[in-house]
């Protein structure tokens, strides 16, 4: 018996409900703990959803499994990126000027127009250096590691000739 995934469709299925369960587990958390999201964890939020909407298109079009096992891992980079900036800034507070003073980045933009579109999704109201921790490490920590695991199975399922197609070979 295989527990690794033999179809793309199946592997891409796997990291649709993966991603979007995080979302999903992360709001219910955040909820439960009483944890306000800042604007890295909202865009956070918003990569781990776009990972889902790759994996989702994967299991539609598996035909193109590289393309977007390539956008998959392109889209964890960047939201590994984004956890280890936002841990760094957890670590050393003094260092950095909070989130949201001051000139808006790029991200906060994007983050405060989602927050009007669809608050309960979207809304930052919480502070990117505060560390609530859950079972020893930040929100900012298990993304690294989920963002990691996103980027290698993007990796995998794009690029693994474990999904190439058997041909005959006569001889």
């Amino acid at each position: 018996m295989a527990v690794l995934p033999t179809v793309p469709r199946r592997a891409f299925a796997l990291v649709f409900f993966g991603a979007w369960g995080l979302v999903a587990s992360g709001m219910i958390i955040a909820e439960w703990m009483r944890i306000n999201a800042c604007p890295l964890c909202i865009f956070q939020r918003i990569l781990y959803l776009v990972v889902g909407l790759w994996a989702l298109f994967g299991v539609l079009a598996p035909q193109i499994r590289r393309f977007w096992g390539t956008l998959i891992a392109l889209t964890s980079a960047g939201g590994l990126a984004t956890a280890v900036y936002q841990t760094w800034m957890q670590l050393y507070p003094e260092s950095v000027a909070q989130c949201g003073a001051g000139e808006m980045s790029l991200i906060e933009r994007l983050v405060d127009w989602l927050g009007m579109q669809w608050p309960f999704m979207f809304m930052a109201t919480g502070f990117c250096t505060s560390k609530e921790s859950i079972f020893g490490l930040t929100m900012a920590n298990w993304s690294i590691a989920c963002f990691i695991a996103f980027l290698l199975l993007g990796l995998w399922i794009g690029f693994s000739r474990r999904f190439e197609r058997k041909r005959f070979n006569f001889r």
